[in-house]
This record gives structure tokens, C-alpha cells and sequence, in this order.
């Protein structure tokens, strides 16, 4: 039987961090992952209730590749790498302190007091991060275009910004059918049971009228 793992826990401490610094003891580690995904979720809620409110061209996603969490004694520090800043840049102190406000208050019945620090960094090529793909992907099936050409278009977005080979997966009952099936498309190399080769992963699910569909990426970025 193989053995899987994680593509970035394998290469934790190589060319992969953690997304999440902080230090617990045994006892509250539980309830500090627990905030952390609180917070992560509540931002990605906030930005697409946003985006619902205003009409916007183009990619219509939420644009965030990852959320990153720092955590001292009653500071907790929050950079949200995105690659489609529009929504939260443009009357950026107003939207900002908006999003310290609403996480604040997901953790007011929290006993603990600190203060939430939020900062929004923008990616240069966000075609070459995983989720925002995966985000791409689940809107074009939900526009109910064909999943290959979806497929196929997302892997040469991601060969534009530069990435060395790409994998897309896609699993459950595609186009409706009755059975469930796995679709994929590679291009260029993937090599996963290499640690000094650089690579993204992201599992995205998407809800359409026929039931839940996964999505997998890999991308190799650099050696």
C-alpha cells in the first residue's frame, strides 16, 4: 500500500514554514488551533461578503492564498497574503480597522483579553498559488463550464507566472454522472518524494447541485 503525506508538512523545515507561530502548552494547544481556524474563517467570510456586494470584472474569487498567524502574550499579529488586493485596499484604513472590528468580535466571548493587528501583503503572480487556482476552478464549474477546459485553463495561468510542472485533480460526480470518478491533468514535473524540490499543495472543496467536488493542486515552483 502507499504511503501518503502532505506535500508541505514533508517539507517542513526545508523550504517549507509554518503558516502558524506561536508557542502553547499541551493543555491549550487544542483551544489555540481552534482560534486560529476561527480567525482564518472569519476573514475568508468578511472578504466574500465583500466581493457579494460589488459588481467586479474578471476574476470574481476571494483571491487569498493563505492567512498568516503570529501569536505573543495579548498581541495577535494577522498578514493576509491575497492576490486580488481590490477589495480591501481601496479605502484601506477604513476596510481594515472594519476587519479588526469583526474579528474582535468573533472573540468577544473569549475570556483572555488582546489586540488583533491585521496587514495585507499582495502577491505578484497570483496564478502561482494553489488556493487561488482551486478558487478559479470552482467558479468555472460552477458557471457550469466543461471541468477539462477549466482544468486546462488553470494550468496555463500557472505556467504563465513561471511554475515548472502543475497537477490538477478533480473527484466526485462530475458533470452529474451517477458514479463518482477521479479526473487529472498534469504538465511538466512533479517530483513529490523530492524534500529540496519546492512544492505548493491546496485541497479546495466546491458544493454544486449534484453534491461535493474536490479539488487538488501541486505545483512545482523551484528545485
Amino acid at each position: 500500500m502507499g504511503q501518503k503525506i502532505n506535500p508541505l508538512g514533508f517539507r517542513l523545515g526545508t523550504n517549507q514554514s509554518h503558516h502558524s507561530v506561536w508557542f502553547a502548552q499541551p493543555n491549550h494547544f487544542s483551544k489555540s488551533l481552534q482560534e486560529d481556524e476561527k480567525i482564518r474563517n472569519c476573514i475568508q467570510n468578511y472578504v466574500k461578503v465583500k466581493k457579494n456586494k460589488r459588481i467586479s470584472s474578471g476574476f470574481e474569487g476571494i483571491g487569498i492564498a493563505h492567512i498568516g498567524i503570529q501569536k505573543r502574550i495579548d498581541l495577535i499579529q494577522v498578514i493576509i497574503y491575497i492576490g486580488f488586493p481590490n477589495l480591501l485596499i481601496e479605502r484601506r484604513t477604513r476596510k481594515i480597522e472594519d476587519l479588526q472590528k469583526t474579528v474582535q468580535k468573533e472573540f468577544h466571548s473569549v475570556n483572555r483579553k488582546f489586540y488583533i493587528d491585521i496587514a495585507i501583503k499582495k502577491i505578484e503572480k497570483p496564478y502561482g498559488q494553489p488556493n487561488i487556482l482551486a478558487e478559479y476552478i470552482a467558479l468555472q464549474l460552477k458557471k457550469k463550464v466543461s471541468f477539462r477546459k477549466a482544468m486546462k485553463k488553470a494550468i496555463e495561468l500557472a505556467q504563465k507566472t513561471g511554475a515548472k510542472g502543475i497537477q490538477v485533480q478533480i473527484a466526485g460526480r462530475i458533470n452529474g454522472k451517477d458514479i463518482a470518478r477521479v479526473e487529472w491533468i498534469r504538465k511538466g514535473r512533479i517530483p513529490l518524494q523530492t524534500i529540496r524540490a519546492k512544492i505548493d499543495h491546496c485541497c479546495h472543496s466546491i458544493r454544486t447541485i449534484y453534491g461535493v467536488l474536490g479539488i487538488k493542486i501541486w505545483i512545482f515552483v523551484n528545485e
